[in-house]
C-alpha cells in the first residue's frame, strides 16, 4: 500500500503545483499593433534606434530618478522614447498612467481616485513582468476612499503597457507598480499624493533603496492631440497651426518642466494644461494632464523626504507624428494605430528629472 500512497501523494503535489502556476492572472496585451511584444523584434528595433542615435544624446544617467515618457506607437515615436530609456538603469518602477476616454466610456465616470490592479504579472516581450510588493503595501495603507482596484480598467488602458518593452529591454527582471490616475482637483491630488509619498518613502527607507538605481518614477503622457478627430484645432489645420501648437507645447515644457521643480512650477503646469471653464482659455490637449501633475506632486514630496533634495528637469526630445513620419523599420509585426496629417497629429516628449 505504501507505494500506492506515495504515488497518490505525488499526483496531488503535481496537480497543486500546476494549478498554482496557471491560476496566476497575467494582464493581457491591450495594443499589439503600436507596441512591440516580440523579443527578437524588440532587439532589432533597439538596434536600429541605437545606430540612428550616433551619440546625439550623451549619457545622462547620474541622479536621474523620474521622467515623463511618451506612450504612442513605436514606429512614430521611437526616437523620442530612446534618449530617455537608454539612461534608465533601475530595478523597479512606479508608473503613473492615464485614464483614457476608452476606459471611461467602458466603465463610466471615474474621478478623485487612483486605480490599482490585482494581476499577478504583466506581459512583456522577454518574459512576464513581476509586480513590486509596493503595490500591495499601497492597498493596505492608503485610505480606501483614495483608490479602487480594477483589472478591467487596467486591461483597457494602454498608457502603462507602452513603457514595459523599453524598460524590460534594459532590465529583464524589472518590477512595476502600475497606477492609473483619474481626473481630480489640484487639492484632491495634494491630499492623495501626501499620503502616497509617505508610503513610498517608508518603502524606500525600509528597504534602503537608492532613488534612480533601485526605484524609479515614470509619468506616462503624450502632448498635444491636434486636429478634427480630437475636436481640437484652435489655430486651424495647416502648417501655421502646426507650428503654433508645437511651439506652445515646447514653451510649456521649457517654462514649467525643464527647471527646478517647486510647488509653484507644479501649479503653473496645472494652470497651463488644465481647462478652466470660467476663463475659456486655450490649453493644449495633453492626455497625461492629470498624471503629470499627480506625478510631479508625488516626486516633489518624495524628494523633500530624502533629505530635502531638489529636482531639476531636463528635456530629452520633443516631436510629433507629422514631423517624425514613420520610422523605416521593416519586417516586424509593428504597425500604426492612427494616421497623421495637419488634420490629425499627436505630439510627445521625454523629460528627465534629476535629484540634486
Amino acid at each position: 500500500m505504501k507505494p500506492k500512497i506515495n504515488f497518490l501523494l505525488l499526483v496531488v503535489i503535481l496537480h497543486t503545483s500546476f494549478y498554482s502556476l496557471y491560476s496566476q492572472t497575467v494582464r493581457p496585451i491591450r495594443d499589439n499593433i503600436g507596441f512591440c511584444w516580440n523579443a527578437e523584434e524588440m532587439n532589432k528595433f533597439m538596434n536600429y534606434l541605437s545606430k540612428d542615435d550616433r551619440n546625439k544624446f550623451a549619457n545622462q544617467t547620474k541622479d536621474l530618478f523620474a521622467a515623463v515618457s511618451v506612450h504612442d506607437d513605436y514606429l512614430y515615436a521611437g526616437k523620442v522614447y530612446y534618449p530617455l530609456y537608454k539612461n534608465i538603469r533601475t530595478k523597479e518602477v512606479i508608473i503613473f498612467g492615464v485614464t483614457h476616454g476608452t476606459v471611461r466610456k467602458e466603465m463610466g465616470s471615474l474621478s478623485d481616485v487612483i486605480i490599482l490592479d490585482e494581476f499577478d504579472k504583466w506581459r512583456g516581450p522577454y518574459k512576464d513582468v513581476e509586480i513590486s510588493p509596493l503595490r500591495e503595501i499601497i492597498k493596505s495603507e492608503l485610505p480606501k476612499e483614495d483608490f479602487i482596484v480594477s483589472n478591467k480598467a487596467h486591461e483597457i488602458e494602454h498608457s502603462i503597457e507602452a513603457l514595459i518593452p523599453f524598460l524590460q529591454y534594459y532590465n529583464r527582471d524589472i518590477k512595476i507598480t502600475p497606477i492609473m490616475i483619474t481626473q481630480m482637483s489640484y487639492e484632491k491630488m495634494e491630499s492623495i499624493t501626501k499620503r502616497l509619498s509617505e508610503i513610498i518613502l517608508n518603502y524606500i527607507n525600509g528597504k534602503n533603496l537608492k532613488p534612480g538605481k533601485d526605484i524609479f518614477f515614470l509619468i506616462s503622457n503624450d502632448a498635444n492631440h491636434y486636429g478634427e478627430d480630437f475636436n481640437n484645432s484652435p489655430y486651424g489645420m495647416d502648417a501655421v497651426a502646426h507650428k503654433i501648437a508645437t511651439e506652445n507645447d515646447l514653451k510649456i515644457i521649457l517654462k514649467d518642466l525643464s527647471v527646478e521643480i517647486t510647488n509653484e512650477t507644479i501649479k503653473n503646469t496645472a494652470t497651463d494644461l488644465w481647462p478652466d471653464p470660467e476663463s475659456k482659455k486655450t490649453v493644449p490637449l495633453w492626455c497625461g494632464r492629470y498624471p503629470i501633475i499627480f506625478g510631479l506632486q508625488t516626486i516633489f514630496k518624495v524628494a523633500n523626504g530624502l533629505n530635502d533634495k531638489k529636482i531639476y528637469g531636463t528635456l530629452f526630445k520633443y516631436s510629433d507624428t507629422f514631423t517624425e513620419k514613420v520610422l523605416p523599420v521593416k519586417n516586424t509585426s509593428m504597425g500604426l494605430t492612427a494616421v497623421f496629417s495637419y488634420k490629425h497629429w499627436c505630439a510627445w516628449f521625454t523629460e528627465g528629472f534629476y535629484l540634486k
